[in-house]
């Protein structure tokens, strides 16, 4: 049965570790998405590779023994907002790490602009100044669902709460200038 006390591992490693394409692959993915190690992307892709199991598994049974548990998954997806509401389950093979990566806290402080950089959003996150509704979160791989995705905000109890505070000032003059730059990049185009 095992220790209660030790934690089972959560991930698979990669079959063939040492491939070139692999190491640049995660180490890119690391970098976009502000993840600390490997494992943390490890763990994700082992999220991924379950639900692609089951889907894959659904897909060869007949329709009356699958009808229910392909509705469980889906609707499971859906709430986490990996899959768009219209999906069926071909749309679960065709999923990427990165539809799982863009539904971390920490990815979504950062896209919100309530941090200045996704790294920054992990520090912000880790030392509690990030709450979804009423409750702090300090896990930055927490994965939001599609209704707590609006209510993403700084503790009451943060001093970021405050309008005035240097951090949210540099913060907005980050985001006007890049919005000004997409902008140009528009007119360029």
């Amino acid at each position: 049965m095992g220790d209660p006390k030790k934690q089972r591992k959560k991930y698979e490693t990669p079959r063939f570790p040492w491939r070139t394409d692999v190491l640049q692959e995660e180490l890119k993915l690391l970098g976009q998405y502000g993840l600390r190690n490997k494992r943390e992307l490890w763990r994700h892709k082992t999220t991924l590779s379950k639900f692609r199991g089951i889907a894959r598994s659904l897909i060869g049974k007949t329709p009356e023994e699958r009808r229910k548990m392909e509705e469980e998954l889906l609707t499971r997806l859906k709430k986490l907002g990996i899959i768009p509401e219209t999906s069926v389950l071909d749309a679960v093979l065709d999923l990427t790490i990165e539809d799982i990566l863009e539904r971390r806290l920490q990815t979504i402080v950062f896209r919100k602009g309530l941090a200045k950089s996704i790294h920054q959003a992990r520090q912000l996150i880790t030392h509690g100044h990030v709450a979804i509704g009423k409750r702090r979160v300090t896990v930055p791989s927490y994965l939001v669902t599609r209704e707590d995705e609006n209510q993403i905000t700084y503790t009451p109890q943060s001093p970021l709460a405050n309008q005035t505070h240097p951090l949210r000032q540099t913060i907005a003059v980050v985001a006007t200038t890049e919005k000004e730059t997409e902008e140009t990049r528009a007119k360029e185009e």
